[in-house]
C-alpha cells in the first residue's frame, strides 16, 4: 500500500483558523445566528476509542463557541450502518452531524447493499484528527514481538481470535490486511464498538487486536496488553520505542486511522461554512489541541472541499485494500 500520511497538520490547523473566520464573515445573518439549540452528535460505534474522542471534542466545541450543547449520541451495529443510516436520514437543519471514521470510505466495497450512499447522502464538514493504530496481543500469549506472532499464526492457523469493532470496522479490515500481508489465518469475533471489544481482550477471551491507539494506550501503560507495532507510516510520538508493522516484518503495511465530521447532504452551504469554520477555529486553540493530543490523536483540519477530495480518494484506496484482502462483512 503506498503511503499515505497526513500532510501539515499543524499548519493546516493554522491556515484553516484563518479560512474559518473569513468563511463566517460570508455567511448570511440568518447561519451566523445558528444554533438556537442543542446540536446532535451521532457516533455510529459504542461509546469508547477514538470516535467518542473526536465526538466529544466537537461537542466542547459547541458548548463554548456558540452557547449550545452537543450531545453525543451513540448509535452502534452493522459495523457503523446503523448510525450512518440513522444520520443520513436526519432532518438537514444543521442540527445533526455525523462524526465517523474509516468506514465511511469501506464500507461502500465491503457490502453489497447499505441502507444510505455514501456519496448521494452526505456532504463533508471537515476532517478533526487522525491516529494510527496499534496492533495488541493479550499477554497470555507470550509473544513478545511482530515475527514470534506471525510464527505462532503459522504454527497453529486459526486456533487464535481477533477481536474488532464488528464487520467492516476499521479494526477488522486493518486484521484481515494483516493476515494476508502474512498468509496467516485467526478467527473473527466481531464486537459493536472498540470499548467491548478491549473488555474482552484484556479479559482473555480474545487473543489479538488491532486497535485505534487512544483506546489502547491506557491498558498497555498498564501492563493489561502487550503492543507490538504500530500501523502507521511513522513511529508514534506517545509509544516512540514502539516500531511500526512496516519496520517489525511486515512491509507495506499501513494503515491509519482518520475521524471527520459529515452532515446530511441538504444540509446548507452556509451551514457547513459554520461548522467547519468552528471546528477548525478550536483546533487552533492550544489548549483544545493538546487535548487531542494527550489522548493520542494528531488533529487535522481542513476544508470541506479537501475532506470531500480526501474521501473520494480513500474511497478508492479502501475499495482496492478490500478487493486484495478479500474481506467479507460477517453474516
Amino acid at each position: 500500500m503506498s503511503r499515505r500520511p497526513f500532510p501539515l497538520a499543524g499548519r493546516r490547523c493554522a491556515a484553516a483558523a484563518l479560512l474559518g473566520a473569513s468563511a463566517v464573515a460570508a455567511v448570511p445573518a440568518w447561519a451566523q445566528a445558528y444554533p438556537t439549540r442543542p446540536i446532535r452528535i451521532i457516533v455510529p460505534f459504542a461509546p469508547g476509542g477514538g470516535n467518542d474522542i473526536a465526538a466529544r471534542f466537537v461537542a466542547q466545541m459547541f458548548n463554548e463557541s456558540f452557547g449550545q450543547s452537543g450531545i453525543v449520541d451513540n448509535r452502534p451495529g452493522g459495523g457503523s450502518t446503523v448510525g450512518t443510516a440513522i444520520a443520513a436520514k436526519a432532518n438537514p437543519d444543521g442540527y445533526t452531524i455525523l462524526v465517523s471514521h474509516n468506514a465511511m470510505a469501506i464500507n461502500p466495497s465491503l457490502y453489497a447493499k447499505l441502507p444510505y450512499d455514501t456519496a448521494r447522502d452526505f456532504v463533508q464538514v471537515s476532517l478533526i484528527a487522525a491516529t494510527t493504530n496499534v496492533l495488541v496481543v493479550h499477554p497470555s500469549t507470550g509473544v513478545k514481538n511482530v515475527k514470534d506472532l506471525i510464527a505462532l499464526l503459522a504454527k497453529k492457523p486459526r486456533a487464535y481470535n481477533y477481536a474488532s469493532t464488528g464487520a467492516g470496522g476499521t479494526s477488522y479490515l486493518a486484521a484481515e490486511y494483516f493476515m494476508q500481508l502474512t498468509k496467516t489465518e485467526m478467527v473473527h469475533v466481531p464486537y459493536k464498538g472498540t470499548g467491548p471489544a478491549l473488555t474482552d481482550l484484556v479479559g482473555g477471551s480474545t487473543q489479538f487486536m488491532i486497535a485505534a491507539a487512544p483506546g489502547t494506550l491506557g491498558f498497555v501503560k498498564g501492563g493489561r496488553l502487550v503492543a507490538l507495532a504500530t500501523t502507521g507510516a511513522k513511529r508514534w510520538a506517545q509509544l516512540p520505542d514502539l516500531p511500526t508493522l512496516a519496520e517489525a516484518g511486515v512491509p507495506g503495511y499501513q494503515f491509519d486511522t482518520w475521524y471527520g465530521a459529515h452532515a446530511p447532504s441538504k444540509t446548507p452551504r452556509e451551514l457547513v461554512a459554520r461548522l467547519n469554520a468552528e471546528i477548525n477555529k478550536a483546533l487552533a486553540v492550544p489548549a483544545l489541541r493538546a487535548k487531542l493530543t494527550e489522548a493520542g490523536l494528531d488533529p487535522v483540519g481542513g476544508t470541506p472541499e479537501e475532506f470531500s477530495k480526501f474521501m473520494r480518494s480513500e474511497l478508492e484506496r479502501m475499495r482496492r485494500i478490500i478487493l486484495a484482502s478479500g474481506a467479507k462483512p460477517e453474516q
